[in-house]
């Protein structure tokens, strides 16, 4: 009776070996951090990766104290010119918390994959492949309503000239309207000055014919 439970006890420490050999295996020294690719302007407690950047630095964190880390950065296809190319490299120690960054660095615009090597690897290195595009980020963003308002604030404040003639030509109009008609210094401009000059010259035509006539006539007695 008692050899089935003895094999059941051998059972159970068995199955707690093997489910606690993985665990181990994952969190052993040397292989249990990670790195990651942050632009110039993301936090080092950011723990993300950002593929698309400008500016950037590398961000590794969860290794074992006083790491030292050897990097380097290859341009990556589809834009690689030279395949295998390196166009940066450095080294890193890490601290005391296995936490360390570099400084901020550049490259084209392009597509890139990071290799980090540190002492005590069990495996290869880890990488990130990212892409650097400076161009939209550097677009700077018009400010709103600095170029629209200043014109049409100056067209309302300065009418143009042909607006300022337009606007003044009705204003004379009830000046002369305004003058009764019949006054005697205005009468000559509103056209009755044409009658008055040809029944004139009716009257002095007639004086001039009558008195011919007269004149005749006495001759004639005479």
């Amino acid at each position: 009776m008692r050899t089935p439970a003895r094999a059941g006890v051998l059972a159970v420490a068995f199955s707690a070996a093997l489910l606690t050999a993985p665990a181990a295996h994952a969190t052993a020294p040397g292989d249990n951090g990670t790195v990651k690719i942050h632009d110039a302007s993301t936090g080092e407690e950011q723990r993300r990766n950002e593929p698309h950047v400008c500016t950037f630095y590398l961000d590794g964190f969860g290794f074992d104290a006083g790491q030292q880390v050897d990097w380097h950065i290859e341009v990556w296809a589809p834009t690689a010119g030279t395949k295998g190319e390196t166009v940066l490299s450095d080294t890193l120690t890490l601290d005391a918390s296995g936490h360390g960054r570099t400084e901020d660095l550049s490259l084209p615009d392009g597509h890139y994959k990071l290799f980090w090597n540190f002492d005590g690897e069990k495996g290869s290195a880890k990488h990130k492949v990212f892409w650097t595009d400076c161009e939209e980020t550097a677009a700077p963003a018009a400010p709103s309503g600095s170029s629209s308002a200043s014109p049409s604030a100056g067209a309302e404040a300065a009418p143009s000239p042909s607006a300022a003639s337009s606007s003044a030509a009705p204003a004379a109009e009830p000046a002369a309207e305004a003058t009764p008609q019949g006054g005697s210094g205005d009468l000559a401009e509103t056209g009755n000055g044409a009658p008055v000059g040809l029944l004139a010259g009716a009257a002095a035509a007639l004086l001039a014919a009558g008195g011919f006539l007269l004149f005749r006539r006495r001759g004639s007695r005479a």
